[in-house]
């Protein structure tokens, strides 16, 4: 297979592969949490599109099942970090040991240096600790004493959080929140995926069982090719108009920024790829402005105690807002 490393624009040949293999990761993933083809999808996407995700959601839906799976899946590095109010940011990143034998200091990693990494209950740590996510999860690299170490690749953070035990946690920052491509939830599944989940009781770890079905390399191969899928201009004008207009919507103090402007094309890029097109259209941004873009909102406290939610702005956003239906001129 031809990497992106080859070529400018994806062939539909490639465009093809990428799918056939975007739909492999997701069937192993599914075979432990069932019934949820549409959030497992959402969570491929962004670790194709070199993000990050937070899972939001009641307790046993299947959160870290999910996180778990996709772990799995690939062969590559994982690990698993319980946040707690006593978590320290060297629990998370590493810490210089002093070697008396070699009269120097020795960097020891954290559990942040793995491919994919869960972040379990990640509003359940004091903000110091969040704090020390930032820059891994933006740049790919830890400093500590001043020194700079790059974690591998491909690397993804999957958060996740409760919304209704809030003693004891700690709200996410607004810049913390925008380093997520995405943000959704699992749900609870419906009947017949329950009814398949009660006949295999017996079976306490669906993901423990799952083989690896693809390489951390070819992962990476298919995060790079996912930047070669066409986007026309037209289709940047539209995805402008609709973070300007959040910027505008009524209830809302803080709209989307630069960086969730850049998030929904990539994701956009990679959702497109997995349906085996080599461009993106309009619908690949209707499909993903919520999952990409709510997080990202600051509604004003009148708004939210009238009922008011991000994804109702969102909807509104794109109802007001006609998607292209030709390419720019020149295109």
């Amino acid at each position: 297979m031809t990497t992106a490393a080859t070529t400018e624009v994806m062939t539909q040949d490639q465009a093809t592969w990428f799918a056939d293999t975007f739909n492999r990761i997701v069937g192993n993933v599914s075979h432990a949490v069932l019934g949820k083809e549409n959030v497992v999808r959402l969570v491929v996407t962004t670790l194709l599109s070199g993000g990050h995700v937070l899972l939001e959601d009641y307790p046993g839906t299947g959160k870290t099942q999910l996180a778990r799976a996709l772990g799995q899946t690939l062969q590559a590095t994982s690990s698993r970090i319980q946040f707690t109010p006593d978590l320290l940011p060297s629990d998370v990143t590493g810490v210089s040991i002093f070697d008396p034998k070699t009269q120097s200091f020795e960097f020891h990693e954290g559990p942040i240096f793995a491919n994919v990494v869960l972040a379990d209950e990640i509003n359940r740590a004091s903000p110091k600790t969040q704090s020390a996510l930032l820059e891994v999860m933006e740049e790919g690299r830890v400093t500590v004493d001043g020194v700079t170490h790059r974690v591998g690749q491909p690397f993804v953070v999957l958060a996740t959080q409760n919304p209704i035990e809030q003693a004891g946690t700690y709200r996410l920052p607004e810049a913390q929140l925008d380093r997520f491509l995405m943000k959704t939830s699992v749900g609870y599944p419906d009947h017949g995926a329950t009814v398949q989940i009660l006949h295999g009781s017996a079976q306490r770890d669906r993901a423990g069982a799952l083989d690896p079905v693809i390489t951390g390399q070819a992962v990476s191969d298919m995060v790079a090719l996912a930047d070669t899928v066409h986007v026309d201009a037209s289709v940047l004008e539209y995805v402008s108009t609709i973070i300007a207009e959040t910027r505008r919507a009524p209830g809302v103090v803080v709209g989307v920024s630069v960086r969730g402007a850049l998030s929904l094309v990539r994701a956009a890029k990679t959702w497109a790829a997995a349906h085996g097109r080599n461009f993106v259209i309009p619908d690949d941004i209707q499909e993903l402005a919520e999952p990409v873009l709510a997080h990202r909102f600051v509604l004003e406290a009148e708004a939210e105690f009238e009922g008011a939610s991000a994804a109702d702005a969102i909807s509104t956003v794109l109802s007001d807002v006609a998607p292209p239906t030709a390419r720019a001129t020149g295109a």
